[in-house]
């Protein structure tokens, strides 16, 4: 009887579950955050209405892998095992979105109607440099250009802002990520200010 075969089988078998059991598994985060609240929530004031362009990133961030830079190096890290839920600008995209949108009790014109007799408030947003370094910071350079198109064009406005944001995290990447989700949501905040003033009629600050 022959039992080389089955034992080249059964070995064969053993190392593919070692293989598979041994493979790092991946962690998924997001920058969709819960802390952001209206600015307005209880202003009795008709919804406005946004319109939030894709934000442009660099290059080097569109992907869904984290990007961290080395302490005390320029190296940069692309975690394989560690991504966003999806690319990183879909996940900005996301989180302005839907931040502005609750900041401003206002509705998006990608997804919804526009508000009848309402102007529209464009917003385009530039993620001009970006570095998450785990023991020391992340740090984003946002600038930002709203627009408030009326039906009138001659009582159209417009306003540009660009500023720094930084939040010190820890080593773990969920501090890195909760860094990456305040300086975010500080961006958010500032340019709902600026938004919110425009459309009181008033001139807008930049604190950039």
């Amino acid at each position: 009887m022959n039992f080389t075969q089955p034992i080249v089988f059964i070995l064969a078998t053993m190392l593919t579950a070692c293989v598979t059991t041994s493979s790092p598994k991946a962690h998924f985060y997001t920058l969709a955050s819960t802390n952001t609240k209206s600015q307005i929530a209880q202003s009795s004031a008709a919804p406005i209405a946004i319109e939030v362009l894709p934000i442009n990133v660099p290059e080097r961030l569109k992907r869904p892998q984290l990007v961290i830079t080395n302490k005390n190096s320029a190296e940069l890290k692309i975690l394989e095992q560690d991504r966003w839920a999806s690319s990183f600008n879909d996940e900005l995209q996301d989180a302005f979105v839907s931040g502005l949108s609750n900041q401003l009790n206002a509705i998006d014109v990608s997804r919804g109607g526009r508000v009848a007799s309402q102007p529209t408030y464009r917003i385009a947003i530039t993620l001009q440099q970006f570095s998450a370094t785990p023991g020391e910071q992340v740090q984003a350079h946002f600038g930002w250009t709203i627009t408030r198109l009326a039906a009138d064009a001659r009582e159209n406005k417009a306003f540009s802002c660009q500023a720094t944001f930084s939040k010190a995290v820890g080593n773990n990447l969920n501090d890195v990520v909760k860094g990456v989700q305040e300086t975010v949501a500080e961006a958010i905040q500032a340019i709902s200010s600026n938004v919110n003033s425009l459309n009181n009629g008033e001139i807008g600050k930049c604190n950039g």
